[in-house]
Parts: C-alpha cells; sequence; structure tokens
C-alpha cells in the first residue's frame, strides 16, 4: 500500500475523505512532489552559501585591486610631483643664466720691447721723422711691423707706452729736438715734449710715456724733428763695463689694472 513518506498518509486512509483511486493518486504525486521541496532549498542554501562565500572573496580582491591601484595612482602622482620640481629648478637655472651677464674674456697682458741699434739723423730740419727699430726682445701681441717705425697691438685696450731716446748734438750751439706720438697715422693732441741740446757733443737722454687707448690692429710711432741736422738718435758699442747703448728703447704694454 502506497504512503507519504513524509506525512504517513496510506491508501486507504486517502481512501476516507477521497472519492476516488484517481484523486487518491493525485494525493500521492502531491505528497511526492511536497517530499521533494526541502531538499531542493537545501541544495538551493548551499549553493547560495557558496556563492555568497564566492561573493565576498571577489569583493575582497575587488577591494585589494581598488587600495593598490590608489597605491600606484599616489606613487605616480607622487614621480609626478617630484619630475615637475626638478623641471622648475632646471627652468629656474636656465633662465638665470640667461639673465646673468655674460662672462668676462680672460684677458692675457700684450706687451712688447724693441730698440735700435743704429744711429738715427734727420735729412732735413723741421721736418717729422719716425723713430725706427730692428730689434724686438720681448713680444706678445705687440709687434713691429713695416715699415719698422710702426709698432702694432692685436688687441683693444688701454696701453702704456714708454720710451727713451739718447739724444746727440754733434756741432757748437743750441739746437732743439721735439719728440711725440702719433697713433695710425694721426698725431696724438697734447703728447709732445721739446729738449734742448747745448754746445758740442751735448748728449742727453729723452724719456716720457703715454697712455693710449688703441683698438685692435692701431700702431703707434714715436715721432721726432729737429731745427739743427746736427742733432742725432745716437747708438754706441759696449764698453766695459758698460753695455752697449741703443739709439730708441721702447716698450707697449697693456697691464692696465681693470681693464677686460
Amino acid at each position: 500500500m502506497a504512503t507519504s513518506s513524509k506525512l504517513n498518509l496510506t491508501r486507504d486512509k486517502l481512501a476516507e475523505f477521497l472519492p476516488d483511486h484517481e484523486a487518491i493518486r493525485q494525493f500521492e504525486r502531491l505528497f511526492a512532489v511536497a517530499d521533494s521541496v526541502p531538499d531542493t532549498v537545501d541544495q538551493l542554501g548551499t549553493q547560495a552559501g557558496d556563492a555568497d562565500q564566492k561573493a565576498s572573496l571577489a569583493l575582497s580582491e575587488i577591494a585589494a585591486l581598488s587600495q593598490e591601484a590608489m597605491t600606484a595612482a599616489a606613487s605616480a602622482e607622487n614621480r609626478a610631483a617630484q619630475a615637475m620640481a626638478a623641471l622648475d629648478a632646471v627652468r629656474g637655472d636656465v633662465e638665470g643664466l640667461q639673465m646673468a651677464p655674460p662672462p668676462r674674456e680672460l684677458s692675457v697682458p700684450r706687451y712688447g720691447s724693441f730698440y735700435d741699434t743704429t744711429t738715427q739723423t734727420a735729412a732735413a730740419i723741421n721736418t717729422a721723422y719716425a723713430m725706427t727699430f730692428n730689434t724686438t726682445d720681448l713680444s706678445f701681441g705687440v709687434t713691429c711691423g713695416s715699415p719698422t717705425s710702426r709698432i702694432i697691438v692685436d688687441r683693444a685696450g688701454v696701453y702704456n707706452i714708454q720710451f727713451s731716446a739718447q739724444l746727440d748734438n754733434s756741432s757748437g750751439g743750441d739746437h732743439l729736438a721735439h719728440i711725440w706720438l702719433r697713433v695710425s697715422g694721426t698725431d696724438v693732441p697734447q703728447s709732445a715734449g721739446q729738449v734742448r741740446m747745448k754746445g758740442n757733443n751735448a748728449e742727453l737722454v729723452a724719456a716720457w710715456n703715454w697712455l693710449a687707448s688703441l683698438k685692435a690692429n692701431d700702431y703707434i710711432e714715436i715721432m721726432w724733428e729737429v731745427d739743427d741736422v746736427a742733432v742725432q738718435l745716437v747708438a754706441s758699442a759696449a764698453a766695459a763695463p758698460v753695455p752697449a747703448i741703443p739709439s730708441v728703447i721702447l716698450t707697449v704694454t697693456s697691464n692696465i689694472q681693470g681693464q677686460s
């Protein structure tokens, strides 16, 4: 006799309140379905629990990934800020260099020392002549040109020009000599000096100096003139213990303190 496994109802008991066998069979099917529902619910519960656990794990992983992404973003933002700060520093340095005055060129003083070992004479009175030089003693940037009366500078600057000339009067009477500076063919105003030779064999050394502002490739000349051709620039050979006497000695230097 068939029964309901959960409700414990037999067919006899069902016949007591059901009219026929067909109705009894329908009730038995209904009870069978009812018996199967708890198992299905239990399975669904188990599956729901598994899904909930998996969902929790997924949420944890998502939270971890989100935290890692936020950390990486913060680190990248920090590196970007550092890079921008470094770039700003470099930009500031470049702007500072652009605003700074240009560096001063290292200047090496120019100099030249020259003399002449021959006696120089004037062919005519009251006529300007340039003293000449046949020997270069020392030279850097200041050279003897052509003609040899021209002393050339290779760089602009203020130059100290010093000379000494051995003058001699080879005849009686008083005679005058004038000496002055000429730059690139033009006499320098207020640069002349006068010396007087008195009597026969009257030796005299004329010596003084000028400061001149010269341009690159300018040349200077020491000019002289006499009122009598007996006045000469005399060179003398060495006579122990005295060394030789040049007719003219000239030094030109650019070692003026403070010039560039």
